[in-house]
């Protein structure tokens, strides 16, 4: 029992001291090297050998000595060093050498080898519970590893998206300001042609006037220089002239005196023979005279024969005028119509056909001339393909014995309504005759009557009629206006009453400059509505040619009529044209925008009249641009007066 006590003790003093060397093994773990309590070899030399540990590790070498020499005595005790500056950091050596002091004891006791196997025992337990420990760090230390690469590959991730959103945003943003700088340089490349048109515009036009300028000169030089030259032409005329008046004054002052005696010879013997004729004449005359007032039965017959002459040139003139009143009011054309293609009377309709007939076949040569299927009209070719519409229907209407169509032609004044309400009353076949609405107000009370008269002797013709009234609206205005008179209000009445049905032998066009002033009866009463609008460009230019060719390239040819009348009457210069291309023509065409047909018409006539002005009677392409500039000007201000007057009245 003492033995085992003692056997416990040492063990006891020995775990002592192994726990205070690990403890210290523990606090030195953090330095460069391992230290094992029962190490026998000596640790390589370190700055940190220098401790007093190193004693404590080589002191158990010498514990087999200890053994194998039997009881020696125990090595004397070395002294305690306090002192701070040559312990190992403040190091107390106390409980190595009570470890030693107990090793030692251990050393001489008999159970040394089982209490270093029991140690040895503990000491391997105690490192595989450390490596399980060491394993167990690892495996945390490998799970944070891990759970540290997937918090790095998350935000890598995070970082990548993020990268790619900035860089599709910064993408964005650069196509953006592609787009505006692209759009920037559109906008001023574009701002720039047009400056560049502006100039290149602005340089053409005064190029065409430094042009214009220098013909203009050009033309005033020359007009000049012929001026000067007709002037001394004159001048050199009047000199032979006066030479040759002065001349045959001489040569008469010779003969005066040859010519007085003969022509006071002629003088008194034509003067004795009418004397002596007079004389005879009044014996004669005072000789009857004489007879019939000495003799009253001659004087009573002369007297009654002289006044029954008188009474019968006066009953028989008064007598025919009645007559021919009456037939004029039967079988005359009525007083109302301006225009006929029928003849006044019935007998005379034979030879009015006959020059239709001529007429139409100058047409159709006139048609094939133009191209135009209207002759002197130039319509939009949609108008005119609806007029032959409406001529063609007209004459299969007739043939089928079917009832007309009316029909209401309106828009500006000067567009051909009239030429076409002609042109389609030949063309389907049908007479026409022209009235004005002007022409009705006048009548007064005997409007009806002539409405009537007009209407009956309208369907007297065997190939129907084609009734034109122009300016209609002059009596065929809404009835409840103030100022139309009663007159007015009847003819109305009369018409409305006579076109109530569809007619067979008379077809009504209207024509009107305002549409919407016509009366709401009258409006229903048409059929057909055709607009005529201002010529466009292309209508204008075949209209100037037209006329070109009538006015002026025609003026000077010799019209048709009796070789007396051509032989006695003065016929017109020819005119002569040059430098006159289709280019000035359709350059005039665009400048007259807004012109009518009539005002064209009125155009060429003035350009004729200039020509006839000029003195080689040539029209030049100068001429033509001058009077084209002047006749637009006087259409603008008429237009800006027109303007004016209407603002006025409203």
């Amino acid at each position: 029992m003492g033995k085992t006590s003692e056997i416990g003790g040492l063990i006891s003093a020995i775990a002592a001291s192994y726990s205070f060397s690990q403890s210290n093994f523990v606090s030195f773990a953090d330095g460069p090297f391992s230290f094992s309590p029962f190490s026998s070899s000596n640790p390589s030399p370190s700055p940190q050998s220098s401790s007093p540990s190193s004693s404590v590790q080589s002191q158990p070498s010498t514990l087999p000595h200890s053994a194998d020499a039997g009881n020696s005595e125990p090595a004397p005790r070395a002294p305690r060093n306090d002192h701070s500056r040559t312990t190992s950091a403040g190091f107390d050596p106390e409980a190595l050498e009570r470890g030693a002091k107990a090793l030692r004891e251990i050393t001489t006791s008999s159970h040394a080898k089982k209490v270093f196997e029991t140690i040895k025992t503990q000491e391997a337990t105690r490192q595989a519970e450390l490596a399980e420990k060491a394993a167990e760090f690892k495996a945390l230390q490998a799970q944070a590893e891990t759970e540290r690469q997937r918090v790095v590959y998350d935000e890598q991730r995070k970082l990548a998206q993020h990268q790619a959103q900035t860089k599709s945003q910064m993408a964005r943003y650069e196509d953006e300001l592609a787009r505006k700088r692209m759009q920037a340089e559109n906008e001023y490349q574009r701002a720039r042609n047009q400056e560049l048109v502006k100039l290149q515009e602005e340089s053409s036009i005064r190029q065409e006037q430094a042009r214009r300028a220098t013909e203009e000169q050009i033309q005033a030089q020359q007009r000049q220089t012929e001026r000067e030259k007709a002037e001394i032409e004159r001048e050199t005329i009047r000199v032979r002239a006066i030479a040759e008046a002065e001349g045959r004054a001489h040569e008469a002052k010779l003969a005066e005196d040859v010519n007085r005696r003969i022509l006071k010879d002629r003088a008194n013997a034509e003067m004795e023979k009418w004397v002596a004729a007079i004389n005879t004449t009044f014996e004669h005359i005072g000789g009857g005279l004489r007879a019939v007032l000495t003799d009253q039965n001659k004087l009573v017959v002369v007297v009654g024969g002289v006044t029954a002459l008188a009474a019968g040139i006066y009953t028989t003139r008064e007598g025919a005028r009645v007559i021919w009143s009456y037939v004029d009011r039967l079988l005359g054309q009525p007083s109302l119509i301006r225009e006929s293609s029928r003849g006044k009377y019935p007998w005379s309709g034979v030879f009015t056909r006959s020059l239709s007939t001529l007429s139409s076949g100058a047409n159709k040569g006139l048609t094939s001339k133009n191209g135009n299927g209207f002759g002197d009209v130039i319509l939009h070719p949609s108008l005119q393909k609806r007029i032959e519409q409406l001529a063609n229907a007209t004459a299969n209407t007739k043939s089928h014995q079917a009832p007309f169509r009316n029909m209401l032609f309106y828009g500006p004044p000067g567009t051909g309504k009239t030429m076409a309400a002609r042109e389609l009353a030949k063309k389907s076949g049908l007479d026409y005759a022209l009235m004005t609405g002007g022409d009705v107000a006048p009548l007064g009370s005997q409007a009806v009557t002539k409405i009537h008269q007009l209407f009956d002797w309208s369907k007297k013709s065997r190939r129907g009629l084609l009734l034109f009234i122009d300016e209609a609206d002059a009596f065929l205005c809404e009835r409840n206006k103030t100022y139309m008179s009663e007159a007015q209000r009847s003819a109305l009445n009369a018409l409305l009453f006579r076109t109530g049905d569809q007619s067979k032998d008379i077809v009504l066009a209207l024509a009107t400059n305002r549409p919407g002033d016509l009366d709401s009866a009258v409006s229903d009463r048409i059929d057909e509505v055709l607009e005529f609008p201002l010529p466009q460009t292309e209508e204008r230019f075949k209209l100037l040619k037209l006329y070109l060719d009538k006015y002026i390239a025609q003026a000077g040819s010799r019209k048709s009529g009796g070789w007396l009348q051509n032989l006695f009457k003065r016929q017109p210069r020819k005119i002569e044209i040059k430098g006159l291309t289709d280019d000035i023509l359709k350059e005039a065409a665009e400048k007259t925008e807004g012109f009518s047909g009539r005002e064209i018409a009125k155009l060429m006539a003035s350009v004729q009249a200039a020509v006839y002005g000029s003195q080689n009677c040539v029209l030049d392409p100068t001429l033509f641009r001058e009077v084209v500039d002047y006749k637009v000007a006087e259409h603008q201000q008429r237009s800006k007066l027109a303007s004016k007057s209407d603002e006025k009245s409203q």
